[in-house]
Parts: C-alpha cells; sequence; structure tokens
C-alpha cells in the first residue's frame, strides 16, 4: 500500500492569532499524591520538573509528531490542578502563535508530557499511576475558527 501524502501545504493560509488549549490528567494514588503535596519527592521539585517539560514539549512537537509544521511559539502557560478527592492532578497547557497552522498538537503534546513527567517524577512510590483524558479544550483561529469542548 503506497501513501504520497504528507505533510500539508499551509503557503497560502493566511497569518492569524491562534491558540490551542489542551488537558491531561494523572491518577496518582495514595502514596504518590502524598509524596507530592508534601514536597518530599526524591528527585526534586515534581510541578516545576513538569512546568518544564510541558514548555520544552510544546515548543518540540514538530520533532516527535512527524506531520506537524514547525511553528513560532509565541506563549506557553502550564497550569496544575490537584485533586486531594481523586489523587490527580489535570494539567491545563495553553499555547498561543501567530502563523499558518494550528497549535492544537503543541498544546497536547504538552499536557501530556507533564503527565509523563509526573509519572517519571513518583514512579518510585508506585507504578500503578494511569494517565487519562488527554484531551483539546479549545482553540481559536484560522480557516476553522474556534471551537471549545462542550463539556
Amino acid at each position: 500500500m503506497t501513501n504520497e501524502r504528507g505533510m500539508v501545504d499551509v503557503s497560502v493560509k493566511n497569518i492569524t492569532l491562534r491558540t490551542a488549549k489542551a488537558s491531561s490528567s494523572i491518577t496518582l494514588g495514595d502514596e504518590a499524591f502524598q509524596t507530592l503535596k508534601e514536597g518530599t519527592c526524591t528527585k526534586g521539585d515534581v510541578l516545576a520538573t513538569a512546568k518544564v517539560a510541558a514548555i520544552t514539549a510544546a515548543k518540540s512537537t514538530p520533532a516527535i509528531i512527524p506531520m506537524c509544521h514547525l511553528t513560532l511559539i509565541e506563549a506557553v502557560d502550564v497550569e496544575f490542578k490537584p485533586s486531594e478527592h481523586d489523587k490527580s492532578v489535570t494539567t491545563i497547557v495553553t499555547v498561543k502563535s501567530s502563523g499558518k497552522t494550528g497549535v492544537e498538537m503543541e498544546a497536547l503534546v504538552g499536557a501530556s508530557t507533564a503527565s509523563l513527567t509526573i509519572y517519571d517524577m513518583l514512579k518510585y512510590t508506585s507504578r500503578d499511576m494511569i494517565i487519562t483524558e488527554t484531551k483539546l479544550l479549545e482553540k481559536t483561529g484560522g480557516k476553522s475558527g474556534s471551537y471549545k469542548r462542550p463539556d
């Protein structure tokens, strides 16, 4: 089977301000959540490390997702929402760029990488952690317009 398709040609598209917001959640369990809460991780500050990883991942997306265009990332915001009730952390990553292509993949890769980093930092406490619900929350800009997840 031969597939001749490849990267989409965006050369004729207009430059517009584009944003994307994505989230990813990780359920930690009791011991890992307690370690995070107390700030006693042997590897260091879990959320500070996950923030740097999310930003780096968003900027590196075209290197790991083959058909993504190289985009000028103008801003990356990373927010963490720990939940005592669920023993989980949800990471929300917002990416902003002025360009010819959207930044949904950059936001999704950033959020996913934050969850993976949290797992890596805390895996010595438990390997039962579960990464769930990586999803696009909203996007703006471009020919297709705005999108906001209905939930």
